[in-house]
């Protein structure tokens, strides 16, 4: 039989977890990883004192499922004589009104009601079950992504809740790995439920789960989930060093140009987040590189850093926001620079039914349904658009999500619409459905762009 209680025991007391006494509520979703953790701080609850009560958020987004988990958790909870508190949601429907995936608004959701259940019980801690092998995954997938330091350091064994400082999220079962959990469970009968969307593929950190980190360690490392742990322990310490730099920075500002690059990227990061705006890399650079230069994140907002190194934002009236766009009348043939992309054109009798042969940043639409005066401008969140071969119009943030194109490029792209405001050309897509050429298609518009 496992130690694992005693191995969880240990690491709560060396890294002070929990204080003896205290109230604590444990986030159970019904899975293996969760009812696990119940299952020891219950069994550890009497020898520290700790006073238990148990939160199930149902994201109802696997159906009956999803009830079955609530009503697995409801049931355990009640045999071990602890309070317990459900809620539900419909996550689809947040995810759609607030423009989030499905996946950041169930965070969302989930976190909100774990602090506001955790408050108003007087829980000044909630206890949540990742693990090890949940670093491992969340290692990989934020280096995949780009992410820095701060990513790749993972989740923090105690940190302040998103929602409300005041409470702690806490892991402790963060030096365990899977395997321990499963064997704890099928040792001391613990009833739990499989989620079957964690066998999809179709979810990039599945892949990562079943078919790359196996490989990794039959082919190339047999302890990688330590070394991993171990790179991700040394590069979070540094990541932390560099953010206490940039922070004793902006309380004193100094000479920007002479701060080392790491601590010069975190400042410039740390006051985008000040700002809610996104620090992705892309953004950061040009922020860093070039002071005084103003960059678009949305449509109607600009974030410009100064040569002292601070950064603000800034949000355009309706006039300047017209300029954000450019209406552009096409004759015969023309060329316009439109920010930092080249874009040229010619219209041409359509004399042949075959199409020319596809070339890169090159495109042909019939000319007569495009009409002969067009607006160019960047992608807006709302934007559909009917890519050639699809039946109907999307969403283009969805299609952008399909197409794996990070975020950071989104804002940048270029899309170009008919006077009537339907867009024909989305940069690195297809054409749309509606303009592309014909039987009827007397004149054909040859399409060209380049980067500067």
């Amino acid at each position: 039989m496992t130690n694992l209680p005693d191995q969880i025991d240990r690491a709560i007391s060396t890294r002070q977890l929990f204080r003896r006494g205290q109230k604590i509520l444990v986030a159970v979703s019904g899975g293996v990883d969760s009812m696990v953790l119940l299952a020891v701080l219950h069994a550890l609850s009497r020898k520290h004192s700790w006073r238990l009560a148990v939160a199930h958020f149902n994201h109802g987004l696997r159906g009956r499922s999803s009830d079955a988990d609530e009503r697995l958790v409801i049931r355990v909870a009640k045999k071990l004589r602890l309070p317990v508190v459900t809620e539900r949601a419909d996550v689809k429907k947040f995810a759609g009104t607030g423009r989030l995936s499905v996946e950041m608004a169930a965070r969302k959701l989930r976190h909100d009601f774990l602090a506001r259940t955790a408050a108003r019980l007087k829980a000044g801690s909630v206890a949540l079950a990742h693990h090890a092998d949940d670093q491992v995954e969340l290692f990989f997938l934020r280096l995949l992504r780009g992410s820095g330091g701060e990513g790749l350091a993972g989740m923090k064994w105690r940190r302040p809740s998103p929602v409300d400082s005041t409470i702690a999220l806490v892991r402790p079962l963060l030096g365990a790995g899977k395997s321990a959990l499963l064997e704890f469970a099928a040792a001391n009968r613990i009833p739990f439920r499989e989620d079957t969307s964690n066998a999809s593929l179709d979810f990039q950190r599945n892949r990562i789960r079943h078919e790359l980190l196996p490989l990794l360690r039959r082919r190339y490392q047999p302890g990688l989930d330590q070394v991993v742990l171990r790179v991700a322990d040394v590069v979070g310490s540094e990541a932390e060093l560099v953010t206490r730099l940039a922070e004793a920075w902006l309380k004193r500002p100094a000479r920007f140009a002479g701060l080392p690059i790491p601590v010069q990227r975190r400042v410039v990061q740390l006051q985008l987040l000040q700002c809610q705006v996104a620090p992705d890399f892309e953004l950061v650079e040009k922020l860093r590189l070039q002071p005084g230069r103003a960059v678009s994140v949305l449509r109607d907002i600009l974030v410009c850093r100064d040569s002292a190194g601070r950064v603000t934002l800034r949000r355009l009236a309706n006039s300047e926001e017209r300029t954000n766009r450019l209406t552009v009348k096409l004759g015969a043939a023309g060329k316009v620079v439109f920010y930092e992309t080249c874009l040229e054109w010619s219209v041409r009798p359509q004399k042949s039914s075959r199409l020319p042969a596809p070339r890169p940043g090159r495109e042909v639409f019939d000319a007569d349904k495009v009409g002969n005066r067009i607006v160019l401008r960047h992608w807006q969140p709302g934007d559909r658009f009917q890519p050639i071969g699809m039946s109907g119009p999307v969403k283009l943030q969805d299609l952008f999500t399909n197409q794996k194109v990070p975020r950071e490029k989104r804002r940048e792209l270029l899309v170009a619409a008919t006077e009537r405001g339907e867009l024909f050309w989305v940069e690195t897509q297809r054409i749309a459905e509606r303009f592309k050429l014909t039987s009827s298609t007397i004149r054909r518009l040859e399409w060209g762009w380049k980067r500067r």
